[in-house]
C-alpha cells in the first residue's frame, strides 16, 4: 500500500514536471514570430490521463499537443517578416495564462512531494513499531 502511494505520487510528479517544461517552452517563445506562409511556434499543452490497471494508479502521461488557437497578429510594417497588409504573426501565447498555469503545476509538484515524504515516514514508523 506504502509502494502504490509512492508511485502515485511519482507519476504525478512525471506529469507536473512535463507541465512545467511545456509552460518554460512557451514563454521562450512568447514573442516569436514566422514570416509569411511560414508556421509560427504554437502554444504546447501537456496530456494527461488517468493511470490504467486496478485500483489507484496515478496519472499517464501522453505527450504534447499544439493549441489549434490562430496566432496573434500585431500591425508592424516594418518588421522583417510582415506580411503584403503589415501584419506580423506571433505566438498565441498568453504569458498571464502561463504564468498561472506555471503556479498550480508548481503547487501540484510540491503536493506529490509531500505525499510521497508522508508515505516514506508512515512505512518507517510502521518499521519502528514492529521492531518494538
Amino acid at each position: 500500500m506504502v509502494f502504490s502511494a509512492i508511485d502515485i505520487s511519482a507519476s504525478g510528479l512525471t506529469a507536473e514536471r512535463l507541465r512545467l517544461d511545456s509552460i518554460s517552452s512557451n514563454i521562450a517563445n512568447a514573442n516569436t514570430s514566422a514570416p509569411p506562409g511560414q508556421q509560427v511556434y504554437r502554444r504546447l499543452v501537456a496530456v494527461l490521463a488517468p493511470g490504467r490497471g486496478k485500483g489507484p494508479v496515478g496519472v499517464q502521461v501522453l505527450g504534447l499537443r499544439e493549441e489549434d488557437a490562430p496566432p496573434r497578429l500585431v500591425h508592424d510594417p516594418y518588421h522583417p517578416d510582415a506580411d503584403e497588409a503589415g501584419y506580423v504573426a506571433y505566438a498565441n501565447i498568453n504569458i498571464v495564462t502561463e504564468m498561472v498555469d506555471m503556479i498550480t503545476a508548481t503547487r501540484a509538484y510540491e503536493a506529490n512531494i509531500t505525499a510521497i515524504n508522508t508515505a516514506k515516514s508512515m512505512f518507517i514508523k510502521t518499521l519502528e513499531i514492529g521492531r518494538g
